[in-house]
């Protein structure tokens, strides 16, 4: 199971498809550039995707939808 809960993270973002497009824009990044918002041992989760999610609950990333 994921930490933390999709459904806890809805409540922040509009749709699921936004949230996972965000997921794997902002885990891509984590891989590629090795860039990380909070230090390695604060994450709960060991993969991007998890620490993706853990960002996004935290208010650390930013979703901007274009108009």
């Amino acid at each position: 199971m994921l930490y933390p809960s999709i459904d806890k993270i809805l409540t922040k973002v509009d749709s699921k498809y936004l949230l996972v497009h965000a997921i794997a824009i902002r885990s891509k990044q984590m891989i590629e550039y090795n860039h990380f918002q909070m230090k390695e041992s604060e994450y709960k989760n060991k993969k991007p995707l998890g620490r993706a999610l853990e960002e996004i609950d935290k208010g650390l990333v930013t979703i901007v939808k274009n108009k």
